[in-house]
């Protein structure tokens, strides 16, 4: 087999398509990484719908008791 004179220039391409999808992909992380900080921190930090008191679960079988 030959190899073909396009072969660098495709290595190239595809190098810099796969160096610029990486810095989309990093840039789209960060936004929504700040998004839900933001989110978290607006909310106290407490997941949404936890009390503040914790609860006893009980097992026995197949039955679950939450008190």
């Amino acid at each position: 087999m030959s190899s073909s004179g396009r072969s660098a220039p495709v290595r190239r391409a595809r190098r810099v398509e796969r160096w610029l999808v990486g810095v989309a992909f990093g840039v789209i992380a960060f936004v929504l990484e700040r998004v839900v900080m933001r989110s978290v921190r607006r909310d106290g930090g407490e997941p949404r719908g936890a009390s503040s008191e914790p609860r006893a679960i009980t097992s026995r079988g197949g039955d679950v008791d939450v008190g």
